[in-house]
C-alpha cells in the first residue's frame, strides 16, 4: 500500500514537472521572434475574420509555427474575439504575443489621401472613389442619394467636406471618408465662426461659408485671402454685384471649355455674380481653414477691385476707386502681351 501510495506521488511530480516544463516551454515560445518573419509583411485581417482563421492563415504563411498554443494564449487572456480588422505591418523580430497585441490594438497600414482646397465636391468623390484601398458604396449615385446615405439635409453637397490629408485603414468606405471630411468641416467653420469679425454683411456660417469657397478660388496667393475677402465684403456692404468669374464658370459647369468670355459674363444662371446681386446659392469648392479665417476675418481695407498682375506669380493689383482699376486692368493686359504671363480668370 506505502509502495503504491509513493508510486502514485512520484508520477503525480513526474506529470507536474512535465505540465510546468511544457507551459514553460509555451511561454519561451510565445516570446520569441517569429522565426519565419525575416524580412518586413504586409498581413490583412479580413473583417468578421476569427481569430482562429487568422491563425490558420498565419500559418500557410510561414508565419505560426504552433498556432494551437497561440490560440490557448488567446483564450486565456481572452483576447481571442477582440482582434481588429486590417493591414498589418509585421517587423522581423515580432513574438507571437507580440503579434495578438498588434492585432487586438489595432495598430494597422493607414493609407493617405489628400483632397485639395478648391476642388469641388464631384472632384474630390472621384479621387476617393478611385483610392485603389477605399470601398465604393456610393458609385453611381446622384448628389441628392449621396446626401441622403450621409444623412445629411442640405440641398446641395458642395462646400460641405474640409480639404485636408486624410488617413485611414484598407477597406474604409467613401461613404466613411467623407463623413470624416463633413464632420472635419463642421467643426473648422464652427470654429471659424466663434472668431468672426463685427458687422459682416452675411449672417449665418454657411454664408460664410459661401464666401471662403469664392476667397479660395480667387486666390493662391496665402497673404492675399484677407484682402479678396475684404473686398467682398466691402461690396456686399455697398450692394455692388461680386463680379467674380470663379462662380461664373462654376454656373457654366463641365461645359466650359478654359475661356471665359463675354458672352458667360452676361448669360444669366444663379452662380453669375455679374448678373446677380449678393453670393451665389452654395459654395463652390472645397475651401480650406486659412479661406475661411479669411471670410469671417476680412482685411480692413478700402479696396473694391481686384485684377490679376499677369505676372503668373497667381497675386493680384487691388484698388478703391474705378479709374485705379481701370488702370491696373492696363498694367495686367501689358503684362500679358510681354509675354510673361499666363491667362487669368
Amino acid at each position: 500500500m506505502i509502495r503504491g501510495l509513493q508510486a502514485a506521488a512520484a508520477l503525480a511530480i513526474v506529470s507536474i514537472a512535465a505540465i510546468l516544463g511544457w507551459h514553460g516551454y509555451e511561454r519561451h515560445w510565445l516570446r520569441e521572434p517569429i522565426a519565419g518573419l525575416d524580412q518586413p509583411t504586409v498581413f490583412e485581417v479580413p473583417r468578421g475574420a476569427s481569430l482562429t482563421s487568422v491563425a490558420h492563415r498565419l500559418e500557410r504563411a510561414g508565419l505560426m509555427e504552433r498556432p494551437r498554443t497561440w490560440l490557448r494564449h488567446a483564450n486565456r487572456k481572452r483576447l481571442a474575439t477582440r482582434l481588429k480588422a486590417g493591414e498589418y505591418r509585421l517587423q522581423p523580430g515580432i513574438s507571437p504575443e507580440m503579434l495578438l497585441d498588434q492585432f487586438v490594438q489595432g495598430d494597422v497600414v493607414l493609407h493617405a489621401l489628400t483632397l485639395p482646397e478648391g476642388w469641388t465636391f464631384r472632384q474630390a468623390l472621384a479621387a476617393i472613389q478611385s483610392h485603389p484601398h477605399v470601398t465604393r458604396e456610393l458609385q453611381g449615385l446622384d448628389d441628392a442619394a449621396i446626401l441622403a446615405r450621409l444623412g445629411l439635409r442640405d440641398p446641395h453637397p458642395e462646400g460641405l467636406f474640409f480639404p485636408d490629408t486624410y488617413r485611414f485603414p484598407r477597406g474604409t468606405t467613401d461613404r466613411e471618408l467623407l463623413r470624416q471630411a463633413h464632420a472635419r468641416l463642421e467643426a473648422e467653420l464652427a470654429a471659424a465662426w466663434s472668431r468672426r469679425a463685427s458687422r459682416l454683411p452675411y449672417e449665418t456660417p454657411y454664408e460664410a461659408l459661401i464666401l471662403a469657397s469664392l476667397v479660395e478660388k480667387e486666390t493662391g496667393a496665402a497673404d492675399e485671402r484677407p484682402l479678396i475677402a475684404g473686398v467682398f465684403v466691402n461690396r456686399l456692404k455697398r450692394g455692388m454685384r461680386l463680379q467674380t468669374d470663379p462662380s461664373v464658370i462654376y454656373g457654366i459647369g463641365d461645359t466650359f471649355d478654359g475661356d471665359l468670355r463675354r458672352r458667360d459674363l452676361e448669360a444669366d444662371t444663379t452662380y453669375n455674380t455679374y448678373t446677380r446681386a449678393g453670393l451665389p446659392p452654395t459654395p463652390i469648392a472645397l475651401a480650406g481653414r486659412a479661406a475661411l479665417e479669411a471670410a469671417v476675418r476680412p482685411a480692413r481695407t478700402d479696396a473694391l477691385y481686384f485684377v490679376a498682375t499677369g505676372l503668373g506669380d497667381g497675386r493680384h493689383y487691388f484698388s478703391g476707386s474705378l479709374a485705379a482699376h481701370n488702370a491696373n486692368v492696363s498694367r495686367h493686359l501689358a503684362n500679358l502681351r510681354r509675354g510673361r504671363g499666363v491667362r487669368v480668370r
